[in-house]
């Protein structure tokens, strides 16, 4: 059946569901107990598991050779994907889940920004104008924190989102190559990482549910839909769909635990959001016109 769909269904269809998948993810990290760095160390153990039995049987014979052609990027890749993924859940951990995603929403912007200082790539003025819109949304929704004291959560939610674009411009640098195994070692490096500040392991009452539900419905499966989905539709298409973890994430967290965001945060986020899907918008139509 997935073969009789074209391109765009297929495309549309992966990272849909992907994304779908991920719009949990942070009510489920809301209602896990565990700590900190035991959630840490799961969010990693378990999905590098799960993806590296996957890329096995994909790669077979290859995977190992897949595995060192990763280079000195694959290497970057690594440690920014594994700083990425503990900046997230300290943002979550230490402001409204808002916030958080509406930091991490931020992430084509700043690509943008990288793409023209680092990879010379030229920015055009409609992208330049959604800069500025975002960064004064931003700044908006971050003096609001400063008054609530959630500053710190929200920079770290910043920080995340650089880190998703330095991803991204690491990709764009190294097309030729394949750095999924990049982000599969990313999860190990955080598990590593995590395990040295683990005080329990334990697991009790339901987040023996929650923890393993999070780390293979949230993380291990979206990461391989959403993965594939760019060999189908163009990079601006799956943005738009990554629009819906910005408006659905938050919608979960206040059906579910009544987790209400502040006036300005829902002011700068339905600003960020509009703002990013407009730009996306127009850079899919421009691409669609270029390809025809």
């Amino acid at each position: 059946m997935f073969d009789k769909l074209s391109n765009q269904q297929k495309g549309s269809a992966l990272a849909f569901i992907g994304v779908m998948f991920i719009t949990p993810d942070s009510l489920l990290i809301r209602l896990s107990s565990i700590e900190t760095w035991t959630l840490l160390f799961y969010r990693g153990a378990i999905p590098f598991l799960v993806v590296l039995l996957g890329l096995i049987i994909f790669y077979k014979n290859n995977f190992f050779n897949a595995l060192f052609k990763i280079g000195y990027t694959g290497i970057f890749y690594v440690i920014s994907f594994s700083v990425c993924n503990i900046t997230f859940i300290i943002s979550i951990q230490n402001t409204n889940v808002a916030n958080t995603l509406i930091m991490v929403a931020m992430a084509p912007m700043l690509s943008a920004v990288l793409a023209w200082f680092f990879l010379k790539e030229p920015t055009n003025r409609a992208t330049w104008v959604a800069i500025l819109i975002t960064f004064l949304s931003v700044t908006f929704i971050f003096y609001d924190s400063v008054q609530l004291g959630n500053i710190i959560g929200d920079i770290f939610g910043f920080i995340t989102a650089l880190g998703l674009a330095i991803n991204a411009n690491l990709a764009r640098f190294a097309r030729d190559r394949d750095l999924v195994p990049s982000a599969v070692i990313g999860k190990l490096v955080v598990a590593i990482f995590a395990f040295f500040f683990v005080e329990n392991f334990e697991l009790v009452k339901l987040d023996m549910i929650i923890v393993p539900l999070m780390c293979v419905m949230c993380v291990a499966i979206p990461f391989v839909l959403v993965t594939i989905a760019p060999r189908y539709i163009s990079a601006p298409e799956v943005n738009l769909f990554f629009l819906l973890e910005v408006i659905l994430g938050p919608i979960w967290v206040w059906l579910i635990i009544k987790e209400q965001p502040s006036t300005q945060t829902i002011i700068g986020g339905i600003i960020i959001i509009i703002t990013i899907a407009v730009h996306s918008f127009l850079a899919l139509k421009k691409t669609q016109i270029k390809s025809n």
